[in-house]
């Protein structure tokens, strides 16, 4: 059963069975350029950083399957939060699946991601799906500000994307 969450600032959220949450968004942008800016820790670092005021000071990010990536944002107030995780597919320039889990854990267990990306007319469809070990898990995420967070996170990408695509 696929339940529609919302739909704001062109992110839409639905869930999938019991344990997924799926997310997309179109980025007006080639597919080429959507993945650089999920694989390499410059462009990351950018727009993966949570609320204003917040960094990334951390971004090490793995290209091979069995590597390990690692996260570390920063707070205006200094506090920090830490996640990281194993790449378990790694398929350029279309799809990337690797666990998750956080230093302080805000949900149970943890959680497998894959990105999905496809072009069509220089436009990209990023599909984000996160599969959560239970429902309990998965419903504590739904639950959050993480799907204002992940908005906030893509409307920064498209601008960046933006930018990269008038300058070429």
């Amino acid at each position: 059963m696929t339940t529609t969450i919302t739909v704001s600032n062109a992110l839409k959220l639905t869930t999938r069975g019991d344990r997924e949450i799926v997310m997309t968004r179109v980025f007006n942008a080639p597919r080429s350029l959507v993945w650089d800016a999920f694989t390499k820790p410059e462009m990351l670092s950018r727009w993966l950083c949570g609320p204003p005021g917040w960094t990334m000071p951390v971004c090490q990010l793995a290209n091979k399957v069995g590597e390990s990536y690692r996260y570390v944002w920063r707070g205006p107030g200094g506090e920090e939060m830490g996640m990281g995780g194993v790449l378990r597919e790694f398929d350029p320039p279309r799809r990337m699946v690797a666990s998750e889990k956080f230093d302080q854990p805000w949900y149970p267990g943890e959680a497998v991601g894959t990105v999905e990306l496809a072009e069509e007319s220089g436009r990209t469809t990023l599909t984000h799906t996160l599969l959560y070990e239970s429902r309990e898990a998965r419903d504590m995420v739904l639950k959050s500000p993480m799907e204002q967070g992940v908005g906030m996170s893509y409307n920064r990408l498209e601008e960046i994307l933006t930018s990269a695509v008038a300058q070429a």
